[in-house]
This record gives C-alpha cells, sequence and structure tokens, in this order.
C-alpha cells in the first residue's frame, strides 16, 4: 500500500516542487511501512531512505521509489539533498506539525531546498480512506468486536478494571491485532464520570455500570469503540441516562454525511442530551476521525466547520457523565458517505445487564 501518486499529484496546490515525508503516520501513509526514515516525493521521482535495521524490509515492502540506505559516507540529510539537487527542487514542503522546533531548524539549515509548511497536503489525503483503508479498519473493529463479546463473559463481581483492560488486550492481540491503538479505558460506578479514567485496582460491583472504551491495530490502522454495560440491575435513573446518551448517539449517525461539516453533527447528538436536562454533563466533541492515527482530522466537535468528505472515518461517541455517580459513553466508527454514512461497528447497542 503506498499513496505516492496521491501525494504528488496535490503539489501543485501548494506551489511546492516536492514533499518531504517525515512523520511516522505519513510515513506509513506514503509508503506503506514504519521504518523511521524520509520520503521525498515530487512529480515521477521518489526516494525513500531509511537506515540497515529496515533496509530489508523496505526494498520488500516499498514499491514506486528508489530505496537508498544510509551509510558512514552519507547520512539523511546528504541523500535527500542529492535528490533536492538532482531534481531541481527549490521548493520543499514539510508536515510541520509533526516537528519541533529543533527538528525545523536542523532542515532548515541543512537542506538545499526552502522549507514550506505543507502538513495540511497529506492530512487531507489521510482524512478520505479508500478502499484499502476501509478492509484494513474493518478487520480492525472485527477484532474489536470479538474482544467485546469475550469480555461479556469474564466481567462478574469482584474482578478488578485493570484486569478488564488486560483481557481486553489479549484477546485482541489473542484475534490477530499488532498491538492496542491506545490505552484502554475501563471505569466502573463512581469512576464512570471521568471520560478517560485510567483502569485500577477497583473491584466491579452489582448495579453499577461498566465503561470500556478501546480499541486495535491492524496493518497500520486503528479501530475504536466504547460500550458501557451494567452489571446486575440498575435503577431507572441510570437507565434513563443510558436511554439518552443511545438517543444522541442515534442522531447523531442519521446527521453524519459526507459535506456536513461536524459542528451540525455534534449539535445533533448534543441537542439530544441537551433536552433530557443532561446538557452540563456532556463536555467533549461528540467524535474525532480515526485512521492510522486514532485522532486525526476533521473531527466532529462544535468548533470543527469543515465538511466531511467522502470516506472519512469518524468516532460516533456522545456520554453523559455524573460526577461522583457514574458515566455512560457509547462509541461507534462511521464511514461517512454521500447521503448518509456506514456503521462499521456492530456490537450490540441496547442495555446489556450482566
Amino acid at each position: 500500500m503506498n499513496h505516492l501518486k496521491q501525494i504528488a499529484g496535490r503539489l501543485p496546490e501548494y506551489q511546492i516542487d516536492a514533499m518531504l515525508i517525515s512523520s511516522e503516520p505519513g510515513e506509513f501513509y506514503a509508503v506503506g511501512l514504519h521504518g523511521e526514515g524520509f520520503a521525498v516525493a515530487a512529480p515521477g521521482a521518489v526516494r525513500y531512505i531509511t537506515d540497515s535495521r529496515y533496509i530489508e524490509v523496505a526494498r520488500e515492502t516499498v514499491t514506486d521509489a528508489e530505496v537508498v540506505m544510509v551509510d558512514g559516507g552519507r547520512n539523511y540529510f546528504k541523500l535527500i539533498n542529492e535528490f533536492l539537487d538532482a531534481y531541481n527542487i527549490k521548493t520543499l514542503g514539510i508536515e510541520e506539525s509533526y516537528m519541533s522546533l529543533g527538528q525545523y531548524e536542523q532542515l532548515k539549515r541543512d537542506l538545499h531546498a526552502r522549507l514550506v509548511p505543507a502538513g495540511k497536503l497529506i492530512l487531507d489525503l489521510r482524512a478520505a480512506k479508500d478502499e484499502e483503508e476501509l478492509a484494513r479498519m474493518v478487520k480492525a473493529q472485527e477484532i474489536t468486536d470479538r474482544a467485546f463479546s469475550e469480555i461479556l463473559n469474564f466481567i462478574k463481581p469482584g474482578v478488578t478494571e485493570a484486569e478488564i483492560a488486560a483481557k481486553l488486550v489479549y484477546d485482541m492481540l489473542r484475534m490477530g491485532a499488532q498491538k492496542v491503538s491506545f490505552d484502554p479505558i475501563v471505569a466502573s460506578g463512581p469512576n464512570g464520570s471521568r471520560p478517560h479514567a485510567i483502569p485500577g485496582p477497583r473491584q466491579v460491583r452489582e448495579g453499577e455500570f461498566i465503561t470500556m472504551d478501546f480499541g486495535c491495530i491492524y496493518q497500520g490502522y486503528c479501530s475504536d469503540m466504547t460500550r458501557t454495560v451494567a452489571l446486575g440491575e440498575i435503577n431507572d435513573d441510570k437507565r434513563r441516562v443510558y436511554e439518552t446518551v443511545l438517543a444522541a448517539q442515534t442522531a447523531g449517525i442519521a446527521a453524519s454525511s459526507a459535506g456536513v461539516p461536524g459542528v451540525n453533527i455534534h449539535k445533533a447528538a448534543a441537542q439530544v442530551i441537551q433536552d433530557a436536562g443532561y446538557g452540563p454533563y456532556f463536555g467533549h466533541g461528540y467524535g474525532h476521525s480515526v485512521g492510522i492515527e486514532i485522532h486525526e482530522s476533521p473531527n466532529a466537535n462544535p468548533r470543527d466547520t469543515t465538511p466531511m468528505p467522502v470516506g472519512a472515518m469518524v468516532s460516533a461517541e456522545p456520554g453523559i457523565y455524573l460526577p461522583g455517580q457514574f458515566g455512560v459513553r457509547i462509541e461507534d466508527v462511521v464511514r461517512m458517505e454521500e447521503g448518509g454514512c456506514t456503521d462499521i461497528t456492530h456490537s450490540p447497542k441496547e442495555l446489556i445487564i450482566l
């Protein structure tokens, strides 16, 4: 998998002669490899540079590019400059949002071209997933759905949040994931009011909610889902909150479509929560794009006015969090399409009582 032609095709829009790809996600998107190297893409020519740790897999994996290795006499900057000089490259795009000031200053000092911030070029391409990317994300989600099914048989009174998190990780790896896409969140009882609670030694108890937010990476692409389940019977207040969150997610998904700004999707979900009287207890955005990274753009939040492109993969994760009491979040990932969206998450969303 690579997207070198797509990157080269966007260079004129940014008035640059070539693009330097230096970030880990940018590198994977461009050439299909996490090799800690650099790619330089120009119309009709690409050079991929890495070191001896990755050269063998790079020569097997990277297509449509000249693959070269650094050695004692030629470091990364010398090999990049050879390419810049050979193709008369005067302006070079960079992924500025992935660079430290020190890295930028070094590139500015050592490279034979004027640096131009052009990270949006790759970010915009990454926002719209193609069919190969979609297939990898669907597979990652299938693994995540299976892990959820397994965990329902594991949860019982006395099991700790940390044990549940460990089981989720183990099962996703056992089922074929490369690694987790983020550290799982498992929050029970009053910990559920903290959207990013860290799993700990707290034991789950009857009559409480357990929120589990987790995902994995399959062939470089992430999954992300959240389910809140009840351990034993719960009271009417908890049921009311759960049904409100589910209704908010349903409204957000119904509003999701290519061409719709993320802020509109967020508002559709947030309005349901507001109308139910829980407005102050939904403090985060409705969703974010997912792909090579677990948080990409554009987002479905109160600030992002970017229209969703066809192929964007966006989380749908409203929540209600009552401080010191409990919380509920439900999350799927949907693919934006003309006139609607497709939900790739298939775990049940009706309230599960264990």
